[in-house]
């Protein structure tokens, strides 16, 4: 059941930490509780104060902004939690989109939460759901992995070890990078559909599918800008076997295997039923 919408106030926020999102190129894509919360909460912690001030300053919002962040992250936490626990509402930004989400900020929630604190969400604007939504890849299963290594070994090496999961794959990359991520991809896996979602709720954002070769010879040559999500399609499911193969490799199998172990040689191969081959890998046999 959901809640009615509440008016703008003037009244203190609970106490807790307020993770929230926000947008990730639009302006009009803060929620009116984003900006209840920036305006009415003790203090704002951020990445980049030069961002979110902007973002404030945008919406005519005066807050107090303290930077938090991979760097300074171990030092800011303490003082962090003494402030929640004197009773102050304090909201955890990023530059962009919905904080935890390939930022340091986990580690901070997992603090105010074993210190029995408050974490309120404020959820809004991701760009791995964004490039998703408009990507047309299946969406029932998938998994995020941040941004991509920076070497071609660690990347071919991530490729390989996710390449055979029956999901979308859903990956960060700098433009200036991303043709040598695709001709990695190509290579660890072989022919695989990508999307490229650019610039996303941006004036030019635009999403780009093919294989991930052929889009590594297009970016090479002509470079992309802006900020990039590559969505990775599960690979296609390879069609069934002819008859004739299938009676070929029972035949072979059952050169060295009995007939109960040369069917389950085959299904494990093929991926037919076991029970279906072994019928057959016995009618084989009988016929000498």
């Amino acid at each position: 059941m959901t809640e009615t919408p509440r008016r703008p106030s003037d009244d203190p926020l609970a106490p807790g930490l307020y993770v929230a999102a926000t947008p990730i190129g639009n302006l009009g894509d803060a929620s009116a509780r984003l900006l209840d919360v920036l305006r009415r909460a003790d203090g704002v912690l951020c990445e980049d104060s030069r961002v979110t001030g902007k973002l404030l300053s945008a919406f005519g919002i005066e807050n107090r902004l303290q930077p938090y962040h991979d760097h300074n992250g171990a030092r800011v936490r303490p003082g962090v939690l003494d402030r929640l626990r004197s009773g102050a509402a304090l909201v955890l930004v990023s530059d962009a989109g919905t904080p935890l989400v390939s930022d340091p900020g986990y580690k901070l929630v997992r603090e105010v939460r074993a210190a029995g604190l408050r974490v309120h969400a404020v959820p809004g604007p991701s760009a791995p759901l964004a490039a998703l939504m408009v990507s047309g890849a299946p969406s029932d299963r998938f998994s995020f992995h941040g941004f991509l290594p920076r070497t071609q070994k660690a990347r071919r090496d991530l490729f390989t070890s996710l390449g055979g999961r029956d999901e979308t794959l859903l990956f960060f990359e700098t433009a200036p990078r991303l043709a040598s991520a695709l001709s990695d991809l190509a290579d660890a896996l072989g022919p695989r559909t990508v999307s490229i979602a650019r610039e996303l709720t941006k004036r030019y954002e635009e999403v780009v599918e093919g294989e991930a070769a052929e889009l590594a010879a297009a970016y090479e040559a002509a470079p992309p800008k802006g900020e990039i999500v590559l969505i990775v399609h599960p690979a296609e499911a390879a069609a069934p076997p002819d008859e004739e193969s299938v009676d070929r490799q029972l035949r072979e199998a059952l050169r060295t295997h009995r007939v109960k172990d040369a069917a389950a040689f085959v299904a494990e191969a093929t991926g037919l039923p076991r029970r279906g081959l072994y019928a057959r890998a016995q009618a084989l046999k009988d016929e000498g």
